[in-house]
């Protein structure tokens, strides 16, 4: 399951935290909103109505600043479709999950047009104080500590110690999702055992899509290898890098370079599928 899901789940579990922290006062009166915000396949990542402020919540997290379209230019998208649809003011944060070097732009400019929003990097946030906030406790282990090992054992201990159980189940398997982008796999594991994640609907998500993903797998290499096998026997040799853009395509798009390898007339005609599609 993808990193930003995870943190969908999150805030979609426990809303309250994610706006007593990004708000900076205790919030208690919440209310998660779809995240569908027209008849496109438009989706923001979590939308949650703070009664007690009039006005509408919006996070969106990211474990890289590049995005399609820009980032400035889907945060001011989702702003005008949010108020357009509810008519009240918008709060908009970015938290990135993965430390970079990127920049990472607050605003959108352009002539006319100015729009900003929050952007908070995880690895600059002090993870003492974030812990009161339960629902954040996976998204902690991000965050800036000098004994970064030590705060993994502290929420693993903190975690284990969740009631009810199906809470418990649920912020450990996320945990242990999240650590993977700081933390020793072995170190994860021997902290988050997998009997504790076994109740958890995110758990059992990750299992199904895993074995959906090894089928896919399985499909797509029967695929990749008819292919090069054909492109072998009309050019010869595949270069490597040639050979490592093919290995890259999806489903779909090899299926589409089947059909175009029947009719390259020679190996510039493949060159150029290449550029275009991969």
């Amino acid at each position: 399951m993808a990193f930003d899901k995870i943190c969908k789940r999150l805030a979609e579990l426990h809303p309250q935290s994610f706006a007593s922290w990004l708000l900076g006062r205790a919030i208690a009166d919440v209310e998660i909103l779809k995240t569908e915000l027209s008849n496109d396949p438009v989706h923001a990542d979590s939308l949650i109505l703070v009664r007690s402020l009039d006005s509408i919540l919006h996070i969106e997290f990211q474990t890289t600043p590049r995005s399609r379209p820009p980032l400035p230019l889907r945060m001011l998208d989702y702003w005008v479709r949010l108020h357009r649809k509810h008519e009240l003011p918008v709060l908009q944060y970015v938290l990135v999950l993965e430390q970079t070097a990127e920049e990472i732009p607050a605003e959108f400019r352009a002539p006319n047009t100015w729009h900003r929003y929050t952007v908070i990097k995880l690895w600059e946030e002090e993870s003492e104080g974030s812990e009161d906030h339960i629902g954040l406790l996976p998204l902690v282990l991000l965050m800036r500590s000098d004994a970064p090992e030590r705060l993994l054992a502290q929420v693993a201990e903190r975690l284990m110690k969740v009631e009810p159980m199906s809470m418990r189940s649920e912020l450990v398997t996320c945990a242990h999702v999240l650590a993977a982008l700081r933390f020793d796999k072995e170190l994860v594991k021997a902290l988050f055992p997998e009997k504790v994640m076994q109740e958890s609907a995110t758990y059992q998500e990750i299992i199904q899509k895993g074995v959906q993903r090894g089928l896919l797998e399985g499909k797509l290499e029967g695929k990749l290898e008819m292919i090069v096998r054909l492109l072998k026997h009309r050019f010869g040799q595949i270069e490597q890098e040639k050979l490592a853009r093919i290995e890259k395509l999806n489903a779909s798009s090899l299926d589409d370079l089947s059909e175009a390898v029947l009719d390259f007339k020679d190996e510039s005609d493949f060159e150029r599928w290449l550029s275009e599609h991969a």
